[in-house]
């Protein structure tokens, strides 16, 4: 048997195989990489051949036959470097085979020596090292997009998986500028014991030049740079805007405008032969990539965006109009960068872009195989342009002068004379130059332990400490420290109240939970007096073990308050039963009743308005008693928390106790409405007013009252139309809306769980809407008007059909199992076909992830 390479001979090769001679900082990288114990930080802006380098990882592991990971933060990039590295193997002499990918909804040779995974994944390894053999053969893990870490939902996992690995293993981090990496580096090795080389530089390889465009409009600017011959011409060209109506509103402006080069018609064409562009934004899109603009945005069905994706890395386009995700995606090469506009935000609250989203934006001009230089525009608000053309025109007519022609015409334009709009805000040149010159973003520890993965690392060990060192470990100041651990002692505590845990020692009385049995508005059940074991609900078993988790641990598969209802409900009359009890969970001693709240209308007095709602003040907290668990040993219980990965868990088995009481409409709203969809798309799905979706049980005859009882809702809210107002007084009234089912029953669990805050709700009405157009996905979106924002519909759905997976793993009490289950599998199989007919290839991708592939298990 041959020896090993050394790594001596490794680099010698690795260098001798290169297309051309690497630049300095790949250079460095590579030296450092070859003579390092423990693994490199190479922090380098973006378009400076970072690839170039994590290849040499992974060249090193497949001629020592061992194995490497290649991480991750998106499945799209996840999917685009697993092809790129799949053609370095090919030309190294091995198999494309070699290679592999795993992430939350696929896998391809999940044996491979080379494994491109997204960063969950090598987390859930970690979690679960005996099953890898405690990562003996692993030689190497690359974390590319290392700025991830500054995630504050997803960051969490870079740092969980630096704390687990190895210290075999070898750091390949690889990460846009940092404006720290001295104390990351302190940090790394005193927190964790790891010593890597930094390789830093500012450099580019391709140079970036800035401009200001304060003299001419977005058409202008365009025509502009697609001038010339080749060389001169300043496209391709990634336009970037802030939101998705806005790509549509610019693309439309240049699709009269013929943005192509000599002979890319003939080209474009010929590529865009045997694609189906029928049906929803498909026709629209058409159009306009004949002209040479790409749209790409989340709007966008998955098989249009891979289309204008592989029409511009062709140089086939001209123009890509897109939102700033893109950067951080996928790698669209260009020449250059326009943005549009330098502030975000909804109407009227808009503010300047942060920094390190404008740096990301910008490193994506100028590619190094092709330019010398690459271009970022910036181009100033069209009413600043307007106003300046005419300062232009108005200072061309002198002062003094006589002439009766020019008197007249300069009269005639100081009427004509622009404005700024005050609907309007505007951004400036000096705030482009202070984004370009802007220090680079620190790293830090961001967001809490996601509360699915906390579950499942207390599934594997009940000690508490491993929980307590990582947030003892932080990258955070003393009083974020202190902050961590007591969240996590809050954490531990809302989980041991519902009965998923037993603490070790049990909680102090002060700390206990206590449970207030309530039916219709009436408390039982004893106070506490400190001595013996706090009431507890009996753990659920559930119906079956459990198989991108909150939707930030464990997803894998995405790339975005509740709207209030538009009409009033009608009365719900009580029902002859009282209804069932519902357990209410509360830390320390049972809290007074709260009244029901009064009308709140705003009062000023002595100069500062102060809100009347008829609620007492809240009492200060009290001071509690330290309390530090040791152990946290799950019970039957907590195997519902590791069924939902889509959803908080907490949330999901708490809304899977409420489903036996609801009619299927009602469970329906339920699911739509923990599935974020993004603010501007509310307006046009929102949920129908009570005189179309009619009220059902649940809410009837349980969440209603039970709101009503604890005081947080009146029957005014429930049912506006129900409240007698003074027909003199109905001016001034602010108009009042029903609530719909989906914010209720948020509100309920946020009486119940207080200590539980990542639920995002908001009640939308799509899946039982397509329902009414007979599951044609095209009829809905045609008939409601939502064709530009079709991606986003049928991301919801896909994830709606994820959502149907998980919770069909559990039943619901006083629930046939197998009428729930007939439940689900009837949405999902109408909610498949409808997608599989607009995207099938993308249907079939996420519908894997139903066959196995759970992410909490390692893939």
């Amino acid at each position: 048997m041959p020896e090993p390479l050394s790594r001596d001979e490794l680099a010698a090769r690795y260098l001798e195989q290169l297309p051309y001679a690497p630049y300095p900082i790949q250079e460095e990288a590579l030296l450092a990489w070859y003579t390092s114990e423990e693994g490199v930080l190479v922090c380098a802006p973006t378009g400076t051949g970072k690839t170039l380098i994590a290849e040499a990882a992974l060249f090193e592991a497949l001629h020592l036959g061992k194995v490497a990971y290649y991480t991750t933060p998106l499945i799209a990039l996840t999917e685009q470097k697993f092809r790129e590295m799949q053609d370095a193997a090919e030309r190294w002499g091995f198999s494309r085979e070699d290679v592999g990918l795993v992430t939350g909804n696929r896998r391809v040779n999940p044996q491979a020596k080379v494994l491109v995974v997204v960063a969950e994944i090598l987390l859930n390894r970690l979690l679960n090292a005996e099953e890898f053999d405690n990562f003996s053969d692993v030689c190497a893990v690359v974390m590319d997009e290392f700025h991830s870490f500054n995630d504050p939902e997803r960051g969490v996992v870079w740092e969980l998986s630096l704390t687990m690995l190895p210290k075999h293993v070898r750091l390949m981090l690889l990460s846009a500028t940092v404006g720290n990496t001295a104390e990351f580096m302190i940090w790394l090795r005193g927190k964790h014991g790891r010593k890597v080389d930094l390789v830093q530089g500012t450099e580019r390889k391709v140079p970036l030049h800035f401009e200001w465009v304060g003299s001419r409009l977005l058409n202008e600017q365009l025509e502009m740079m697609n001038q010339g011959a080749d060389d001169g011409r300043r496209v391709p060209a990634l336009l970037f805007c802030f939101n998705r109506a806005e790509c549509w509103n610019v693309a439309e402006q240049l699709k009269g405008k013929d943005m192509l080069g000599d002979g890319q018609q003939k080209k474009l064409v010929e590529a865009m032969e045997g694609w189906d562009w029928s049906g929803g934004a498909g026709p629209k899109l058409k159009q306009i990539l004949l002209r040479g603009v790409g749209v790409h945005h989340a709007g966008l069905l998955p098989k249009f965006r891979r289309r204008v994706e592989e029409l511009f890395q062709k140089k086939l386009l001209s123009v890509c109009v897109c939102t700033e995700t893109l950067a951080a995606g996928i790698n669209l090469p260009a020449r250059s960068v326009v943005l549009t506009s330098l502030i975000k935000g909804p109407r009227g609250k808009k503010t300047v872009i942060d920094a390190s989203s404008a740096h990301q934006m910008f490193g994506r001009a100028g590619r190094p195989q092709f330019d010398s230089r690459g271009f970022v525009f910036a181009l100033s608000h069209e009413d600043d342009v307007k106003i300046l053309k005419w300062k232009e025109r108005y200072d061309q007519i002198p002062e003094d002068t006589k002439d009766p022609n020019l008197i007249r015409a300069k009269k005639a334009l100081k009427k004509k004379m622009p404005t700024r709009r005050n609907t309007e805000q505007y951004w400036n040149e000096q705030q482009f130059q202070k984004l370009i010159a802007a220090p680079a973003a620190k790293l830090a520890s961001r967001g809490q332990i996601p509360w699915r993965l906390m579950a499942y690392m207390l599934s594997l060990s009940p000690d508490v400490s491993r929980l307590r060192t990582f947030v003892q470990k932080r990258l955070l100041d003393a009083a974020a420290v202190e902050k961590g651990e007591r969240r996590l002692n809050e954490m531990l505590l809302t989980l041991w109240s519902a009965g998923y845990i037993d603490l070790e020692p049990e909680p102090p009385a002060a700390l206990r939970t206590r449970i207030v049995v309530e039916s219709t508005g009436a408390a039982t059940g004893d106070e506490d007096d400190g001595e013996d074991e706090a009431p507890r609900p009996a753990a659920a078993p559930a119906s079956k073990a459990p198989g991108d988790g909150e939707a930030d641990f464990g997803d894998g598969l995405d790339d975005d308050p509740a709207a209030a209802a538009d009409t009033e409900t009608a009365a719900a009359e009580p029902d002859d039963q009282p209804p069932p009890a519902i357990a209410r969970l509360t830390f320390g001693a049972a809290p007074a009743p709260l009244p029901p709240p009064a009308a709140s209308k705003p009062t000023k007095k002595q100069g500062k308005v102060i809100n009347l709602t008829g609620k007492p003040a809240p009492p200060p907290p009290p001071e509690l008693p330290a309390y530090h668990p040791a152990q946290a040993r799950p019970t039957p219980a907590m195997a519902k928390l590791l069924a939902f990965r889509a959803i908080n868990p907490v949330y999901g088995a708490w809304l899977l106790d409420l489903m036996g009481s609801a009619e299927r409409i009602e469970r329906l709203q339920i699911f739509e409405s923990v599935l974020e969809v993004p603010t501007s798309l509310l307006s046009q799905v929102r949920v129908p007013p009570p005189d179309v979706l009619t009220p059902g049980p649940l809410a009837r005859e349980r969440i209603d009252q039970e709101l009503i009882a604890r005081g947080l809702l009146t029957p005014a809210d429930i049912n506006p139309a129900a409240v007698e107002e003074d027909p003199a007084d109905r001016f001034n009234r602010e108009r009042r809306f029903a609530v719909p089912l989906a914010e209720k029953v948020r509100m309920l669990f946020d009486s119940d769980y207080p200590g539980v805050l990542e639920t995002p709700v908001r009640g939308v009405w799509i899946a039982g809407d397509l329902e009414q157009f007979g599951w044609d996905f095209h009829k809905y979106v045609s008939g409601r008007d939502l064709s530009k924002q079709e991606g986003l519909i049928f991301r919801h759905l896909m994830r709606l059909i994820l959502l149907c997976g998980e919770f069909s793993q559990l039943t619901p009490p006083n629930m046939p199992d197998g009428e729930w289950r007939d439940e689900l599998r009837d949405l999902s199989e109408n909610l498949t076909e409808a997608c599989r007919k607009v995207d099938p290839d993308s249907t079939d991708e996420v519908l894997a992830a139903l066959e196995g592939a759970d992410v909490i298990k390692g893939g």
